[in-house]
């Protein structure tokens, strides 16, 4: 048997929130996971405290799988029309206030802290990661019986579905197993790649710990749209 698998993971929630360049007050969200944000959650199922030495064992390891991401559109049917129609994605922005948050100084601030936080509407994305087997068997473990909550960006963005999919010997067969016989050329798609390959740069990759600060370190993707 190959020593390298595929394991295929579903995102599907009401609401999801992948931070790709959030900043202080103002917590935006990409249009896509970010293999940070899918490696902290696979980190979280596994029971990896941040900053501790498991966790940069772990992600030492976690950070050599190479991430495709599969934009998978929502289909609504319409009375009107029998062919029905694909939902965009959209951004949702919650004004929050924080009340009772600490200064610097160790002190109680008065006023309130307003926090701008946005979420995706609408999305759902399968996800291959592509490795070693042995590890991958490991995540899927853990993803089927996670330690800590399995979410998607933040706590609130809770799977409508089951993530774990399957490890599979080839990507066909992961990707079949995500979207069906549909064709690869029929979804948006993002894939790591090697710097020549690639046509953009995204600083969403996987840290030596979460507990350290950004910025995350850099990532070559491709990105395919998808024919219609």
């Amino acid at each position: 048997m190959s020593s390298e698998a595929f394991l295929a993971l579903m995102l599907d929630a009401p609401m999801q929130s992948w931070g790709f360049s959030s900043r202080f007050q103002r917590r935006t969200t990409g249009l896509h996971p970010t293999k940070s944000g899918v490696i902290g959650m696979i980190c979280a199922a596994m029971g990896l405290a941040k900053g501790s030495d498991a966790e940069r064992a772990a992600l030492e390891e976690l950070s050599r799988l190479r991430m495709t991401t599969i934009v998978i559109p929502r289909h609504r049917t319409n009375r009107w029309k029998s062919e029905g129609e694909d939902l965009p994605i959209l951004r949702l922005e919650d004004y929050h206030t924080v009340l009772e948050t600490r200064a610097a100084s160790g002190g109680i601030k008065k006023d309130a802290v307003v926090t701008h936080r946005q979420y995706l509407l609408d999305a759902k994305f399968g996800v291959i990661l592509a490795g070693a087997r042995q590890l991958l068997e490991k995540v899927a473990e853990k993803l089927q019986d996670p330690v800590w909550g399995v979410w998607f960006g933040r706590k609130n963005c809770i799977p409508a579905e089951p993530v774990y999919r399957g490890v599979f010997s080839a990507e066909e067969e992961a990707f079949g197993k995500l979207v069906g016989n549909m064709p690869k050329d029929a979804f948006t798609r993002i894939e790591e790649s090697p710097f020549d390959a690639g046509n953009d740069t995204w600083s969403d990759g996987v840290p030596d710990s979460f507990g350290a600060t950004r910025p995350w370190p850099m990532r070559r993707i491709n990105q395919a749209i998808a024919e219609k």
